[in-house]
């Protein structure tokens, strides 16, 4: 039963008198739900009691972190087909792609139950003493990775399951050992609830103190800014837009102590097509026609702009492009404020009078439905206005037609960060077309050879991340295990007593794992 009430630890709370609902994109009317959008005072209790847990929680095995993870993973599954009908009816997305997200939503927090229990991920670092060094003795040194805090996670639009309550950051946080509050996406505030209350009886039943996660409702930038601003939240994880992102990372670093904010927002994902890749042009011609639009355009992977230079083959693969953009039909979008902004994107784009259509979808579609479109555009208009770099959300690409290998790389170059980059190509000339290789991974955290960037696995290798405004810092990772390290900092205990140093840092090595001993990867005691 949807309560439309806060979480603050074990309590459910309604003292505010500001309300609202979802919405059903599909159905094209609200959802029946109320909810209660969080107070300050709630606000307030939130952050309090997760501090307190904090005290308890960071100093946890990583065995009973395992535990807990694995418990919200099993309280996920336990929920059964009211998680899957709600997450419809307030995201307008297909019932495969709800099961599809709950299973990858399961399989994070599993994977860093898994890293937990290895225990390598601490880093530990060890520099034996010598007390009979020449000229001065060295001091005995050794650091690991602790836990940083309380965390305030921004559930994300387009993926209720996976971003948003219990996904990727509010798993890596509490694998980490920091406490979460969750700022729920107004778009699916019941999918947030049901899932909360997962994560809350997990916590019962694996004994976590109270205020290790939180849930809080908002309908606007309120909550999120008292969250930001709070001086006992020590990080932000943000998937969204660059407006947004870029508004909290301004907040946080304007605080009077300020903290990082580590926000995956806007990309167009750069596809740039090779000379030997129209030896399959129909073929992928296909496969971008269906990436475009997979999910009714509205991941952030997806295919925004592609690149190539102008020939024969190149103007044969565009129009087999069109054609295969021709012939998808429409799927929901989130929201309806997020089909007018696509319109509104799309409208930016051909304001310019320089872009010419390639293909879309010409019937009839229901309301709320982004009907896909493809246009081109030639490299020195595209260069010369950064309006049309921009992402526009939804089932769209530009195409970008380039004179020569030189103009191909200078589009490259014009462009700003962006999460992934692929080439469509074959190794000789990758070998070959080295300055466009290198120009590509200037810009992207991720370099894609012959596939379609939509699709981010969860592994170990992910990075999902990239130069700004992809995300504010592209040294970290949203997706994959080692997204655990956003949430650490490094503390080096310097002579300090053998007895008294934290179990991965002893010569016993009692946690067997992985260490660096005076400069040496090993598994082995001192």
């Amino acid at each position: 039963m949807i309560t439309g009430k806060n979480t603050i630890g074990t309590l459910n709370s309604a003292r505010g008198t500001d309300t609202f609902k979802t919405f059903n994109p599909v159905e094209n009317r609200e959802n029946p739900w109320v909810f209660h959008q969080a107070t300050k005072d709630e606000i307030d209790q939130a952050v309090q009691l997760a501090t307190e847990a904090f005290g308890q929680y960071k100093n946890f095995s990583g065995k009973r972190k395992a535990e807990f993870l694995r418990a919200i993973a099993d309280e996920i599954e336990e929920i059964g087909e009211d998680l899957i009908t709600t997450y419809m009816a307030e995201s307008g997305l297909p019932e495969g792609r709800a099961r599809g997200e709950r299973g990858r939503t399961m399989v994070q927090l599993r994977a860093f139950a898994d890293l937990l229990e290895e225990g390598s991920w601490v880093e530990a670092t060890i520099d034996v003493g010598q007390a009979d060094k020449e000229p001065m003795p060295k001091p005995d040194i050794r650091k690991m990775l602790f836990p940083i805090g309380p965390v305030a996670v921004f559930g994300a639009s387009n993926f209720p399951l996976a971003f948003s309550t219990a996904g990727g950051d509010t798993a890596s946080a509490l694998a980490a050992g920091c406490p979460v509050i969750v700022k729920g996406h107004p778009l699916h505030a019941a999918t947030g609830e049901l899932v909360s209350s997962a994560i809350l009886k997990a916590a019962e039943k694996t004994n976590m103190p109270n205020g290790v996660f939180s849930n809080l409702n908002s309908s606007g930038i309120s909550v999120g800014q008292e969250l930001v601003q709070h001086p006992e939240i020590k990080a932000v994880g943000f998937t969204g837009s660059i407006a947004g992102g870029t508004a909290i990372y301004k907040l946080a670093s304007t605080r009077e102590v300020p903290i990082p904010v580590f926000a995956e927002m806007g990309s167009v994902n750069p596809v740039v097509v090779l000379p030997s890749a129209f030896e399959q042009s129909a073929h992928w011609a296909k496969q971008y026609a269906l990436s475009i639009t997979n999910g009714t355009g509205q991941f952030c992977t997806n295919p925004g702009l592609i690149l190539g230079v102008k020939g024969d083959d190149f103007t044969q693969f565009i129009g087999t492009l069109g054609e295969e953009i021709a012939q998808i039909s429409p799927a929901s979008m989130l929201h309806p404020n997020i089909y007018k902004a696509f319109e509104k994107g799309i409208e930016v784009v051909t304001a310019s009078g320089k872009t010419s259509l390639v293909g879309a979808y010409k019937g009839e579609a229901a309301p709320n439905f982004g009907k896909a479109k493809v246009l081109t555009v030639d490299a020195d208009v595209f260069i010369a206005n950064p309006a049309l770099h921009h992402e526009v959300f939804g089932p769209y690409s530009l195409v970008v037609q380039c004179d020569s290998d030189q103009e191909l790389e200078a589009a490259i170059n014009a462009l700003e960060g962006q999460l992934t980059g692929t080439l469509l190509g074959n190794s000789k000339e990758l070998s070959e077309k080295t300055s466009i290789v290198d120009a590509l991974k200037e810009k992207v955290g991720r370099l894609i050879l012959n596939g379609v960037p939509t699709g981010v696995e969860v592994c170990a290798a992910m990075h999902h991340g990239g130069p700004f405004p992809s995300t504010t810092n592209a040294k970290y990772t949203s997706v994959g295990v080692s997204a655990i390290t956003r949430w650490t900092r490094p503390v080096a205990y310097q002579n300090w007593p053998l007895e008294l140093l934290p179990e991965a840092l002893q010569n016993e090595n009692p946690l067997k794992i992985h260490r660096i001993v005076d400069g040496i990867h090993t598994f082995n005691t001192i």
